[in-house]
């Protein structure tokens, strides 16, 4: 999941960066609101973390602006005012949720894990294809009950192709949402990667989930389709 984090505290914005990407997330970082704005416009994010100080444009103008352009990506606001007043200023500017600082590392990953859920209509915390088991919460997978032993970016891979179970994804989508903006469109990342999860999640098992439509993209499907299949071959 890509998400897009405004912060011009830099020790703040480091703290943050580092504990998200260390659960699996993509993270894009800037420190002022058009940078922001910017950023998303050009870019497909899953949600946005937006400080409220931020320089040039604030937060709260960052959020209205994008709503009013019919930005729906889910919002948490990040503030140090905890007045009731700040806070519906912060709702009415278009925001999911609010977050006054200082805050508990844990808590905010679990209200963004909620913002997710509700913007992937209301997806399960524990996503099943078939054998395979993907635990979002607690970033794991297993299939036949068999723990799957993946690192970071793999997990990440996997539990965006399980949000996605049955629909063909293309690189452009796949590198929009499981990387940054340092990914290279031009390289063979995402080819390396869907072949560590198929020996993972498919080499081990008779039946095979990670299936190739080529010239269109990855589909994570229990269902057998024959034409896919000689494809895959």
């Amino acid at each position: 999941m890509r998400l897009l984090l405004a912060e011009d505290d830099v020790r703040m914005a480091r703290f943050i960066a580092r504990g998200l990407r260390e659960q699996a997330y993509a993270v894009d970082l800037v420190a002022d609101g058009e940078a922001a704005l910017y950023n998303a416009v050009i870019n497909d994010y899953d949600a946005a973390i937006l400080d409220v100080m931020l320089p040039l444009k604030d937060g709260l103008e960052v959020c209205r602006e994008l709503r009013a352009q019919g930005w729906r990506v889910p919002v948490l606001m990040l503030t140090a005012r905890d007045a009731v007043y700040d806070r519906i200023a912060g709702l009415d500017s278009g925001a999911d949720d609010y977050l006054t600082k200082p805050f508990s590392f844990g808590e905010l990953l679990a209200r963004l894990r909620a913002l997710l859920r509700r913007g992937s209509q209301l997806l399960p915390t524990v996503i099943t294809v078939a054998d395979l088991k993907i635990d979002t919460r607690g970033q794991r997978a297993s299939r036949a009950g068999r723990r799957l032993g993946l690192t970071t970016k793999e997990y990440a891979l996997l539990e965006y192709l399980g949000r996605n179970a049955g629909r063909v994804l293309g690189r452009q989508e796949i590198g929009e949402h499981v990387w940054d903006d340092a990914f290279d469109p031009f390289s063979n990342l995402i080819e390396v990667f869907i072949n560590r999860l198929r020996r993972k999640v498919d080499e081990p098992f008779s039946a095979h989930l990670i299936h190739t439509r080529r010239g269109a993209g990855y589909e994570l499907s229990a269902a057998v389709d024959y034409e896919k299949e000689l494809e895959d071959a």
